[in-house]
């Protein structure tokens, strides 16, 4: 594990797919959709499941996952507080669908939801980077996975010096995880 090396298992930063803060959900979901019709199928076995958000000068300053544009179908989800913290609370069902009426959640024609949310600018829903979502690209597999179980992330954002240079996915660490365990698991 010591021999592995997040660079070689890291998506390359213009393999990924990216945009602008001042883009909107709709152009990061094109954006999204590009990179999966282009993902070298031989390399990689997942998909794409976030969009990397960069600024006027081009540096990266957050990610858009699947969940953070499922919340930016409905602008009153930002009353309830911070999701991240939110999610780790265990509310039961009852209580989460009392929210959809407390709040009127999602209360509009689904297509008119859509519609809106399509162009909301992603800085205003996009997730904002920590300390603790980057690593070096010379860092090994072990160092990566405790930085994944530890932050319960899904990505990571590699890091050659102060420049990012690629995107480690949670899926491809599994994905050779899982190699390795039936390789050497296999009778």
């Amino acid at each position: 594990m010591d021999k592995i090396l997040v660079k070689d298992l890291m998506v390359p930063l213009d393999e990924y797919a990216s945009v602008s803060h001042e883009a909107t959900l709709y152009d990061a979901v094109l954006a999204l959709e590009k990179a999966q019709e282009e993902i070298d199928r031989t390399r990689y076995s997942y998909l794409h499941r976030a969009v990397l958000v960069f600024d006027e000068n081009k540096k990266i300053v957050g990610k858009v996952s699947q969940l953070d544009a499922l919340r930016a179908l409905e602008p009153k989800y930002n009353q309830i507080g911070e999701p991240r913290s939110l999610s780790l609370a265990g509310f039961s069902p009852n209580f989460l669908k009392s929210m959809l009426e407390q709040y009127s959640l999602l209360s509009e024609p689904f297509g008119e939801i859509c519609r809106k949310a399509a162009q909301v600018k992603v800085k205003t829903f996009m997730y904002t980077l920590s300390e603790g979502e980057y690593l070096e690209e010379n860092a090994t597999l072990k160092e990566a996975i405790n930085q994944f179980v530890m932050g319960r992330h899904q990505s990571l954002l590699v890091k050659r010096g102060e420049t990012i240079v690629g995107v480690l996915r949670l899926t491809d660490v599994f994905k050779h995880v899982f190699q390795t365990m039936k390789t050497t698991c296999s009778i």
